[in-house]
């Protein structure tokens, strides 16, 4: 696939946006990825720019995991252990979404980002509450079935699947949610390279596209993550929440609708 000069400058930009978010509130800003590299940048094959998302984002979330470590507090352990086990579901699910033809992956891919949307929005006053559900016994039974599951939703659907990752976190390794963002960034890490790796041995991969969007998402993941220690979670998840919603129908409509 031949890349412009312009779009090539594009991609610094989408990685900016990106990297920002990914930097502002942990895993969940890579949702965004695959949409501004198919319609901001102009990379118009979907399997490309699940491939070429998933190295630029896992890389940067990596370098935005290594910011926040120094800033606040993580669990480096739990974020190993989910990393490494949801490997699997990575290559299962990477597989199969190699095989699903791009409509279908796009329109599965709109509806999970407006139901994932809307749980950002109305679920996070809960975030506290679940936690607290269950502070007793093994974690590990429960960390190995989200991280599997969470590891396929970011496989199949290119590293967009990492906004599972928080939610995830909370639940099956009992994190507290400022906690599980940081630590979601080594997952989000983890998922993208493998993911990645799988894509790029079929051929589905512009280095040089990713490239350009780790330089911008180094960028703006610094920026995001000094403005992140600065502003109102809440109100910057709900504010997400509903960019994310509207891009998702913008998707399905770009998908469906005739043009």
């Amino acid at each position: 696939m031949i890349v412009t000069l312009i779009q090539l400058i594009l991609s610094i930009i989408a990685g900016l946006a990106v990297g920002f978010t990914l930097g502002l509130i942990g895993g969940g800003g890579s949702i965004l990825a695959i949409p501004l590299l198919l319609y901001f940048v102009g990379i118009d094959n979907v399997h490309y720019a699940i491939g070429t998302t998933a190295l630029a984002v896992g890389i940067n979330a990596y370098i935005n995991f290594i910011s926040h470590r120094r800033k606040n507090k993580l669990n480096v352990k739990a974020g190993t252990l989910f990393s490494i086990i949801g490997i699997v579901g990575v290559l299962i699910g990477s597989s199969i979404g190699l095989l699903t033809n791009s409509s279908s992956l796009l329109v599965l891919f709109s509806i999970l980002m407006v139901g994932i949307g809307i749980y950002m929005y109305i679920g996070k006053r809960n975030a506290s509450k679940a936690h607290e559900k269950d502070n007793s016994g093994n974690i590990y039974p429960k960390v190995g079935l989200f991280s599997v599951l969470t590891g396929f939703a970011s496989g199949f659907f290119g590293i967009g699947g990492g906004f599972l990752i928080v939610p995830a976190l909370m639940y099956s390794a009992k994190l507290e949610i400022n906690e599980a963002v940081g630590t979601s960034l080594l997952v989000v890490g983890t998922f993208g390279v493998v993911t990645a790796i799988r894509y790029g041995f079929s051929g589905h991969l512009l280095y040089t596209v990713s490239l350009f969007y780790i330089i911008g998402g180094v960028i703006g993941g610094v920026i995001g993550t000094r403005v992140s220690t600065s502003m109102e979670k809440n109100r910057l998840r709900r504010i997400f929440a509903v960019i994310v919603i509207l891009v998702g129908f913008y998707v399905m409509a770009k998908t469906l609708l005739p043009t």
